[in-house]
């Protein structure tokens, strides 16, 4: 009788020579290791930055790039202005909602707010606040039934920076109260230079471009509400020329807007 070879106590599905016990199961181990590391030490830190950049954003402090025309001489094209969102109030962040309000908005400031009709960022000087009686008749402006003191001056030094265009410019300096600021005409553009009385409502404000026949502002759109005003445009951070590759306008940077 042919005796059968004894097998020794555990050979049966032993590993093969050499193969390390467990493998299989520390391979996921690692990886889940190696995750856990990345999360701990790069994405939760780097996500908290952001979280806190992005809230402070929101109701701290902002910035707006100026594409258009609208309020120059004051702001030029390619601008990064900064935007100081506590100037009136504390929000909730992302949204419209104030937890407190210390202020409100001044007549010469300028602001960002969303427009009424379409929801886009945009930046104005507030010409009206509530209870003005606004109107404007050839260009000059009428508040309260007083016109607003404004004088022309010699445009040849003032920095504006699309002179290409042949239209020609006039400048005046405007007054409202202690606050002064240059205003920008374009006589032989079509604009809305006249229009009737209009009364500012409780929370609503009439604003303006500083370029007065080239911009689309409360002659356009109507009142801006309150709720809608994201802060007070209070310095230029940077500017860049775009008509000239985008290079710097140095003199520009960190000059503080009135």
């Amino acid at each position: 009788m042919t005796e059968k070879p004894e097998m020794s106590a555990g050979s049966v599905g032993a590993s093969p020579a050499g193969a390390p016990a467990g493998a299989p199961d520390d391979e996921p181990r690692t990886m889940k290791t190696m995750l856990r590391s990345l999360w701990r030490g790069w994405i939760k830190p780097i996500g908290l930055v952001v979280l806190v950049l992005t809230c402070a954003r929101s109701t701290v402090a902002d910035w707006n790039d100026v594409p258009s025309q609208s309020m120059e001489p004051t702001i030029l094209v390619g601008d990064r202005i900064f935007v100081n969102r506590l100037a009136y109030g504390l929000k909730v962040p992302f949204t419209t909602w104030h937890l407190a309000t210390w202020s409100e908005p001044r007549r010469g400031e300028i602001i960002v707010f969303y427009a009424p009709k379409n929801g886009k960022r945009m930046v104005k000087r507030v010409v009206g606040v509530p209870g003005d009686r606004v109107s404007m008749r050839n260009n000059h402006l009428i508040i309260n039934g007083e016109p607003v003191l404004s004088r022309p001056i010699d445009g040849s030094t003032v920095d504006v920076p699309d002179l290409s265009d042949p239209m020609p410019l006039d400048f005046r300096l405007e007054n409202f109260g202690p606050d002064v600021h240059m205003t920008m005409f374009q006589p032989g553009r079509v604009a809305k230079r006249t229009f009737r009385e209009i009364v500012v409502p409780d929370g609503r404000y009439f604003v303006m471009g500083d370029n007065r026949d080239n911009s689309g502002d409360s002659r356009e759109f109507g009142l801006v509400p309150r709720e809608q005003i994201l802060g007070r445009a209070v310095a230029v951070a940077i500017s860049l020329d775009r008509r000239n590759s985008y290079a710097p306008r140095w003199e520009r940077f960190f000059h503080g807007i009135e």
